[in-house]
């Protein structure tokens, strides 16, 4: 990978499903990791993807993807922090709507 790929991390649609199982089969696994899943992207094309569920990742390995699967866990860490980080306003918000219907 040299610093002109365009690498995208974006989270994986259902239409993303034959990607999916095509780098599960090439990461020789039977089934692609449970939803949701986070995909690495190398110009367009799913180099590897990570589930948002229990960590698992799948890759191609016919291509250079340690970095894309270090990145896809660091993303995986940032969007983990992000909810817990939003679960307490999110209570007081619900809190706060319960009191001012009362």
């Amino acid at each position: 990978m040299t610093t002109a790929d365009g690498v995208t991390l974006r989270h994986a649609f259902p239409d993303d499903a034959q990607a999916v199982d095509r780098l599960a089969a090439l990461d020789s696994r039977s089934s692609p990791p449970p939803a949701p899943l986070l995909l690495a992207e190398i110009d367009g094309e799913p180099w590897a993807a990570l589930s948002l569920k229990d960590g698992t990742t799948i890759a191609d390995p016919f291509r250079p993807t340690a970095a894309l699967l270090d990145l896809l866990r660091r993303r995986h860490a940032q969007l983990a922090a992000a909810e817990e980080t939003s679960r307490p306003r999110r209570r007081r918000l619900r809190a706060r709507a319960a009191r001012s219907v009362a």
